[in-house]
Order: C-alpha cells, then structure tokens, then sequence
C-alpha cells in the first residue's frame, strides 16, 4: 500500500476504515455518512447530529469528522477517534440519548455503546464518559487489518512542526521464512514453524 502522505488518499483511506470498522464492531450495520477531514480545536473529532448536514441529488447526510490537525497519531488512535464518532451514529440510528448540556456530556449509555465496540472508556470531570482510547479488541482489529499510519496532518500550531508521531505498534519478522506478525508493545516471540526468535522488524 501507498503511503498516506496525500489529503485525498487520507480521505478515501478513513472512509475504508469506516467500512472495516463497521463490519469488525456494528455487523456492518451503521449506514456510511460524510466522513470529513476538518479542524476541531481542543477536539479529536465529532458527529454532527442534523441529517442534513451535507446535502446532494441523493438527499442528506449526518458528518463524522476527524480532526485535520490530528491525524499524523498512532493509527490505533486515529481509529479510536473515527469509532468513537461511530458510537454516536449508533446511538442515534438506536435512539439511544448518550449525551446531555448542549451534547458535551457523555453519559453511561455512551460509554456503555463505546466499551460494547471496541474502546476503552475513562472520565472527564467536565464533559463525563467522553475520554476513549483503543480497547484490546480494537487493538487487535487494527493489527490484523495492517492498518497503517498516516503521515500527514494539518499544522494548526504555527511553526510547531506536525512531525507524525511513531505508531505504537511494532512488526516481528521470522528470519528463515520470513513471516510476520504486529505488536503494540516489545514482546519477546519465536516463530514455532523454523523454532528460532522473531526479530523487530
């Protein structure tokens, strides 16, 4: 695969991720809305609850958005950002009210939806069972899918450099037959077909 230094490619890739993330986590059972690329200060992403948020020939459409400027993290959170949004489109198309003030506070209901979906859920004094990171079910979808980082962000700070940061996750390659598994930490693995160490790739 190409690698995601190009805004176009990046978009098409986190609709993708949509699909695979639907199919992994709701039985593909979410309906695809517009998935865009925008700043959201102080936010990694957000759902947008009017259904005529985008508009065509075809009718109207709610938005996920993931934030311009944080894209170039570690895949596994980018994946976390685009599934926590997807747990919003879940409760609403299940009428479920998972959030309160305005839709800044999360409440049990999302944070019941985020942990039955592949995400790790903690709280915010403020804005309750909003802070999500990737669950070990995520973590292993994201490994098996080889999804990859992306390494392109929007720079929102002013001469602070976007550099993207290392994914958290790791590569092993068998030496002899050269097979090849991911980690999100340093482990310690042997391939059991040649008995010998794997290494870090």
């Amino acid at each position: 695969m190409k690698e995601l230094t190009i805004y176009n490619r990046v978009a098409g890739y986190l609709n993708k991720m949509f699909d695979q993330l639907n199919a992994e986590f709701f039985e593909s059972a979410l309906t695809r809305h517009t998935i865009t690329i925008q700043s959201t200060p102080r936010m990694y992403g957000h759902f947008s609850l009017r259904e005529d948020t985008w508009l065509s020939k075809l009718g109207g459409t709610h938005e996920l958005n993931t934030g311009a400027g944080t894209l170039a993290r570690p895949i596994e959170d980018v994946a976390a950002t685009l599934l926590h949004e997807m747990c919003h489109l879940y409760c609403y198309e299940n009428g479920i009210k998972d959030t309160s003030r305005n839709y800044t506070y999360h409440n049990k209901k999302f944070k019941t939806a985020a942990e039955s979906h592949g995400l790790a859920v903690a709280q915010h004094d403020k804005y309750g069972w909003t802070i999500t990171s990737p669950g070990d079910d995520l973590l292993d979808f994201v490994l098996s899918a080889g999804l990859t980082d992306i390494l392109i962000s929007r720079n929102e700070y002013g001469g602070i450099s976007a550099t993207p940061k290392k994914s958290s996750s790791r590569k092993y390659i068998c030496p002899c037959c050269r097979n090849s598994v991911r980690a999100t930490k340093v482990v310690n693995i042997a391939c059991l077909d040649c008995q010998i160490p794997m290494a870090e790739a």
